[in-house]
């Protein structure tokens, strides 16, 4: 007869992990990824020590917009509630606001059985209305730390991981060093170790680890830089909105009840914001206020008259990589980002958590010493996050390319872009960015939809009427083209997301 297995209390777990420092799992960076997972795993059971370099609230840019699919992995992992009582406003879809034309991109409803109820998807009911939610970063990372402090099985501790430790005789990952400051006044810091059967490393998108994992860095080629405006009147309140005029593209969103954010594209080397040109700030002041509505350009202006420049974040793109794990596994915005401008970073965050959690369930990986059952995990994560992350990741950098269009034919199907939505076909593009629609043959059947509306639209232009029939050559020339430059948008994308 088996002799029966002792269940340490949970009294037990907290004291090892307080005293001596050791857990099922350590956690580095409590910011989305890392609340999330180390909140997910704790649920099963497991025992966890979440380190974070600084607790005080962040003040941040970034993570400010939540879409649809967002908020249900965040409710699948028991951290619903993390947007109560932090000022979150509810954001029901997208205006986009072409050369001051404007059209509405709700986010579809879904029916019972979660599934897009669209005229467009054969839905014979009115589905449930969707919502994302705007607010400011800070309170919201806040609130995912209150929630992580507050679970018995998760100790989280305040201090700086500087490197990882590992085995003697193998490069097996056993846990981090870090550096913990125990005099504020002073600042004197003294070396810790934190040890556990698996490191989970989510330290964002300037990772110290990252080199450990990949050699792959992330590519930028322009900055969002932000203004927060105060007491701004939307053309449409309650959604989103993304200004495409003869500036690069701006989005605003409400991030609070009387903030409204606003994140102004600036490529790299923008010869309108060089210092010659008045910089960043003679950029937006000149190039990018007079494509704004007035109200907006109001509440802009004043935001603009303090005379600093704009705080500003990369927008990055770095394509997943796959790992090994050696005790240690890298997530979170240090293994893979996207371009903001679809606010899809913290959707596909809680949906790796989600995916993460349920592979290392105990009943799957009883033992995270297991490396053999880790990589097995890591793997099925690398494919089946597939279906989400890469919608999102694809139609970023497709959408931005699109709307940041600086020659003919990019304008071109920037127009048709326009002219799809003004068509209402929009619950499939919605429901794609929303994290709602996790079909990748429906963006790729979108997008060249899109593509071939562009040459039709731009065929029209072109002859104009009877009388312009001898331009027909040109046209089937330019159609040629503009879906050359679609598929030099779309696949070059899409290979490395799917197949690298």
């Amino acid at each position: 007869m088996a002799a029966p297995t002792t269940r340490i209390s949970e009294a037990d777990l907290r004291a090892r992990r307080e005293k001596h420092h050791e857990a099922d799992v350590v956690v580095v960076g409590a910011g989305i990824f890392g609340c999330a997972i180390a909140y997910g795993l704790a649920n099963q059971g497991r025992s966890i020590i979440l380190l974070e370099r600084w607790m005080d609230e962040p003040d941040r840019i970034v993570g400010e917009l939540l879409q649809p699919g967002g908020i249900a992995a965040l409710k699948k992992l028991g951290l619903g509630d993390c947007l109560d009582g932090i000022d979150a406003i509810s954001c029901y879809g997208y205006n986009v606001m072409y050369h001051g034309k404007e059209t509405i991109i709700p986010y579809p409803p879904l029916d019972e059985s979660g599934q897009v109820a669209s005229r467009w998807y054969g839905a014979t009911t009115e589905g449930k209305k969707q919502l994302g939610k705007g607010f400011h970063h800070g309170r919201f990372i806040m609130a995912l730390r209150r929630a992580c402090m507050r679970h018995p099985n998760i100790t989280v501790v305040e201090t700086e991981v500087t490197n990882t430790v590992s085995g003697q005789v193998s490069d097996q990952i056993l846990g981090v060093e870090t550096l913990t400051t125990v005099n504020k006044e002073t600042r004197e810091k003294v070396k810790d170790c934190f040890f556990a059967h698996l490191t989970i490393i989510a330290d964002g998108y300037a990772s110290k680890f990252r080199k450990n994992v990949t050699q792959a860095t992330p590519i930028v080629k322009s900055k969002f830089y932000a203004l927060e405006l105060i007491d701004c009147q939307l053309p449409t309140p309650g959604i989103a909105h993304v200004v495409i005029g003869d500036a690069f593209p701006v989005l605003l969103y409400q991030i609070g009840s009387r903030e409204t954010r606003a994140l102004i594209d600036v490529p790299n080397d923008l010869p309108e914001a060089s210092p010659a040109a008045g910089g960043v700030r003679g950029y937006i002041k000149n190039c990018v206020l007079p494509t704004m509505p007035p109200t907006i350009r109001e509440a802009a202006e004043r935001a603009l008259s303090d005379g600093k420049i704009p705080r500003s974040m990369p927008s990055s793109w770095l394509p997943p990589s796959r790992q090994r794990a050696n005790g240690m596994i890298l997530l979170g915005d240090a293994i893979n980002m996207r371009h903001p401008l679809t606010g899809g970073g913290m959707t596909v965050a809680f949906n790796d958590a989600v995916i993460l959690s349920e592979l290392l369930h105990p009943s799957r990986v009883p033992d995270l010493e297991d490396s053999r059952a880790i990589n097995a995990a890591m793997e099925t994560l690398y494919w089946r996050r597939k279906s989400l992350t890469n919608i999102i990741n694809l139609l970023a950098q497709a959408l931005y390319s699109l709307f940041a269009a600086n020659d003919r034919l990019l304008r071109a199907l920037q127009r048709g872009c326009f002219g799809y939505f003004e068509r209402e076909m929009t619950d499939g593009p919605a429901g794609l960015l929303g994290g709602l629609i996790q079909q990748p043959a429906v963006l790729f059947y979108h997008f060249f939809s899109v593509a071939f509306l562009s040459i039709y639209l731009h065929a029209c232009d072109l002859i104009g009427n009877v009388f312009g029939i001898w331009k027909l050559p040109l046209a089937i020339v330019d159609g040629v083209l503009i879906i050359w430059k679609a598929c030099v948008v779309f696949l070059p994308v899409l290979f490395r997301e799917w197949f690298m």
